[in-house]
């Protein structure tokens, strides 16, 4: 057997070999080999393969700075079936032993290493029972060597280099949800993504949501091994082979980590504010786009500190980060909410007044009220504004313009087919106008979670009645003729919950009734509208870069379609817009902004909800004549447009520009070029 003091050494080289090939990123032979050795090795005849993790490639802001990097830790992994195999009492014992060495309580310990089966409550493992299980995380040196030099007391107990996460946001930017989170990989993702296990926890972290689910294959890298030899009592005799990790790619990203920061602080005051008027707002999103599909900022409401995730979360975290109480910070609101988008959908209606005739330059009368099937549909206010072109109608903002526009269209698009039983029944032609501008369905955007909204398309209303009356038999259930006003709603849906109304048709062309949208489905139409009809697929990511530094992959946002709207009426439209902001429904709220600087066009809405205040609405572009970029905010339970929506985008307007005494996250408005990362870029950083 080999003394006690060569085994030292062989400890302290395995642990500098795995340091070496982690950060190092080259095979290193660290113990050469005599031939009394290799006699010994013969012998033998036993190897074990440790396997090396592969640092996980970065992912930066569009400047190159770290939005989520990579740092190596020494940690402490159980495999509790190696436990169960090698000892009596199921390892507890062993446990007992490593808890106090580890600064844990045994009860601690004794639920870092419980499986998650049903009934087990957080804290405890999600990963497969076969993986071992990472129970500390920057242990010292001096206690790994005492783990490693003692495997008869630690059976099944190993002390290795991992990577651990790390979020620095900087400039204080946190686009945590965009970002996404890693956890340990199950039996079935291994599986499906044709993964071998690897018997090291680390390594078999993989993306759950985000960025870092989308791009995961990308920045997995690859592990390494180590080939070692021992004799028949477990001893290390020496390295014998091995190959390297090949640390992941990093992904930079098209977000900038100061327009972010500028968007969370606008987002979290116009918040702050609606609460303090009185409002029970909880949630809501704010998007920088540029009009040629780049997401700049993607801000969510409520956020929260992503680094929660690199050391495991309590079960108050969990209940914090999943509860609808907290207003489910994990989830990304502004891809996953469905708001009613209010006015700023005018100018699908719009567009689908004039292809079915309606003449761009007509005048439209703006009544206080209007009555379409015997009910009363009101403007805001209910002022009387008389006859009025198209774009006054956008800077005023008249809904009664638009109810008239909806129920003619209704009448004359094959009345027949709105009370068609039938998945099959045609599409009404303003609700395709809608689908043409990219509502109702994905964006594309490169993130795993998406909504799709809700277009009311007379399919969409076949399959909610089947849902609810037919199949899920709530309405006809619940509804009742002489019932309260929600039971007769659901009791007239029960009758002919499928049928298109004349009043449904009315709601949907100023964005309320079933009408729904996400924010980034908004911030991409107002794209098509700014660009000149371009649709895109949005993509937050811009390029892969190896770690050398070579850009393995350039990611360009692809062309989903071109708006069926002819350029002459987006440029009419656009130029309504600048209206809104200079003498219209959004006057107020940039009143002193320098336009004269940055010409911002834009458009208020606000969006009725039953039972709820409005939520609140802003979709805008700038600069005018030549937009660059697009903000929209999307405030829920907080009132009208320009009271909550509206301030935000000036602020993160201002914040873009330098204006209003800010200083400019881009100078001049320009979007930095793809930066160049060195060699050392996406390895981490060690501890």
């Amino acid at each position: 057997m080999i003394p006690r003091s060569r085994r030292r050494l062989a400890v302290l080289y395995v642990v500098a070999f795995a340091m070496l090939v982690t950060l190092g990123g080259r095979l290193w032979y660290l113990q050469v080999l005599d031939t009394q050795q290799y006699k010994a090795l013969a012998q033998v005849n036993q190897t074990r393969t440790i396997v090396v993790p592969a640092v996980r490639g970065m992912i930066t802001d569009d400047t190159g700075q770290a939005l989520v990097d990579n740092q190596t830790s020494m940690t402490v992994s159980v495999n509790m079936m190696d436990l169960s195999e090698t000892t009596t009492d199921d390892g507890r014992a062993v446990l007992a032993r490593l808890a106090p060495l580890l600064g844990l309580s045994d009860k601690a310990l004794a639920e870092k290493t419980r499986l998650c089966t049903r009934g087990v409550a957080q804290p405890c493992w999600t990963g497969s029972p076969y993986q071992p299980i990472p129970v500390a995380e920057k242990v010292s040196d001096a206690i790994a060597l005492q783990i490693m030099e003692e495997p008869k007391l630690f059976p099944g107990v190993t002390a290795e280099l991992s990577p651990v996460v790390n979020y620095p946001m900087p400039d204080s930017a946190n686009p945590a949800q965009a970002l996404g989170y890693l956890q340990p990989i199950t039996p079935a993702e291994m599986a499906a993504d044709h993964i071998p296990e690897t018997g090291f926890a680390g390594d078999d972290l993989v993306g759950q949501s985000g960025l870092e689910a989308q791009y995961n294959s990308a920045l997995t890298g690859k592990p390494g091994t180590q080939i070692v030899s021992v004799n028949a009592a477990g001893d290390v005799l020496g390295t014998v082979g091995g190959a390297a990790a090949q640390t992941g790619d990093t992904l930079v990203t098209s977000l900038n980590a100061k327009v972010q920061a500028v968007a969370q602080n606008a987002l979290n005051e116009a918040i702050d504010k609606s609460r303090a008027a009185g409002n029970s707002a909880n949630q809501g999103a704010a998007i920088v786009e540029t009009t040629t599909g780049r997401i700049v900022a993607m801000a969510s409401y409520p956020d929260y500190n992503p680094n929660v995730w690199t050391d495991g979360i309590s079960q108050q975290e969990f209940d914090y980060l999943f509860g609808s109480a907290s207003g489910d910070p994990v989830m990304n609101w502004a891809t996953q909410g469905e708001y009613a988008p209010g006015s700023t959908f005018k100018i699908t209606s719009t567009a689908a007044a004039v292809a079915d005739g309606f003449s761009l330059n007509g005048l439209y009368n703006c009544p206080a009220s209007v009555n379409i099937d015997g009910h009363t549909f009101i403007n805001d206010g209910e002022p009387n504004l008389g006859d009025m072109s198209f774009a006054e109608a956008l800077i005023q903002s008249c809904d009664t313009v638009y109810y008239d526009i909806g129920y003619e269209l209704y009448q004359n698009d094959d009345p027949g087919a709105n009370s068609e039983l039938s998945a099959k029944a045609p599409i009404q032609k303003m609700q395709q106008m809608e689908l043409d501008w990219g509502f109702g369905k994905d964006t594309g955007v490169d993130l795993p979670e998406e909504s799709t909204g809700t277009i009311p398309t007379r399919q969409w209303l076949y399959y909610l009645w089947e849902d609810n009356a037919h199949q899920g038999q709530d309405w006809c259930k619940n509804g009742s003729a002489d019932g309260t006003y929600v039971q007769q709603i659901e009791y007239q849906d029960c009758q002919d919950g499928w049928v298109w109304e004349p009043g449904q048709a009315a709601i949907a062309a100023i964005g309320q009734g079933y009408v729904t949208s996400t924010p980034l489905q908004l911030t991409n139409a107002y794209v098509a509208l700014a660009d000149g009809g371009t649709l895109y697929e949005p993509r937050l990511g811009e390029a892969l870069v190896s770690p050398s530094g070579k850009v393995v992959q350039k990611i360009v946002p692809p062309v989903a379609s071109h708006l069926p709207v002819a350029s002459q009426t987006l440029a009419y439209m656009r130029s309504a817009l600048a209206g809104v902001v200079t003498q219209g429904t959004a006057a107020s709220t940039f009143a002193g902004f320098p336009l004269n600087q940055v010409c911002v066009a834009g458009k208020t809405g606000t969006a009725q909800i039953e039972g709820k205040n409005a939520t609140s609405v802003f979709a805008s572009f700038a600069p005018c004549n030549d937009p660059k970029y697009v903000v929209v905010v999307m405030l829920p339970d907080s009132g009208y447009g320009a009271d909550a929506a509206a301030p935000a985008a000036r602020q993160i307007w201002a914040g873009i520009y330098g204006l209003d005494g800010d200083k400019a996250a881009l100078p001049g408005g320009k979007y930095p070029a793809l930066p160049k990362l060195t060699a050392t870029a996406g390895k981490g950083s060690g501890q």
